[in-house]
């Protein structure tokens, strides 16, 4: 069986990394548009920096819980038939154990070259615009996919819908497009698919099972059922 996993902010919130907005329209007290858009890095480059240098800080500092662990585990078991793509920038996932995580949205932890295009391992700050070790300009940025721009391996991610037997959402707020329609085209292909979320979604209603509650409690349940 071919199980496709999408995981939002709800999973990595329970380690203690904040959800993406605030009710109030904030990301982490600052407006979207200051921080998460090209026009933003443009204008104040070196305040987009300190908000990302202060982020990826922060995520070093915290850990996978048991939803993740859960992720890793049934991957364990599995192996190829299991992907995991996640809108989270974190690396979580991948502190848990999961090898065949995609990240749709980028990753905290890495530097994309706005001169070279080149993508590389990044857990230091860029606030003092250090070179790129490609080329060796200046031109680093985080390697976030921000409003505006074009998510990572939407290819990828639909030929994995396309093959898979099970959809599977959890911790997502279904309100962020393209991931919230990958549940309608798993669906359209398919696929069974299943919620697990802490509250209903804006999408729950096209899922054919809900299952609302913590990650760290519905994961692991999860998971042991399907070994069962």
């Amino acid at each position: 069986m071919n199980i496709v996993v999408l995981t939002g902010a709800g999973i990595s919130a329970e380690s203690g990394v904040p959800t993406f907005r605030d009710a109030d329209g904030l990301w982490e007290g600052h407006r979207v548009e200051d921080v998460a858009t090209p026009a933003a890095f443009d204008r104040s480059p070196d305040v987009v920096h300190r908000f990302y240098d202060e982020r990826r800080r922060m995520v070093q500092k915290v850990e996978p819980n048991a939803a993740h662990s859960a992720l890793s585990r049934l991957e364990q078991m599995v192996g190829d038939s299991l992907l995991v793509i996640t809108q989270n920038i974190d690396d979580l996932h991948e502190r848990a154990g999961s090898r065949r995580v995609l990240h749709m949205h980028g990753e905290l932890l890495s530097a994309l070259c706005r001169a070279c295009d080149g993508r590389f391992a990044w857990d230091d700050d860029l606030a003092d615009f250090p070179p790129c070790p490609g080329c060796g300009y200046s031109e680093l940025r985080p390697d976030v996919v921000w409003f505006g721009e074009m998510p990572y391996e939407l290819d990828t991610i639909d030929r994995a819908l396309q093959k898979a037997d099970l959809f599977v959402s959890i911790g997502t707020s279904g309100a962020v497009y393209p991931a919230a329609g990958f549940v309608r085209a798993a669906s359209a292909y398919g696929a069974s698919t299943l919620e697990l979320n802490l509250a209903p979604s804006e999408g729950s209603h096209f899922f054919d099972e809900t299952r609302h509650g913590p990650a760290g409690t519905l994961v692991p349940h999860w998971v042991d059922e399907l070994l069962g």
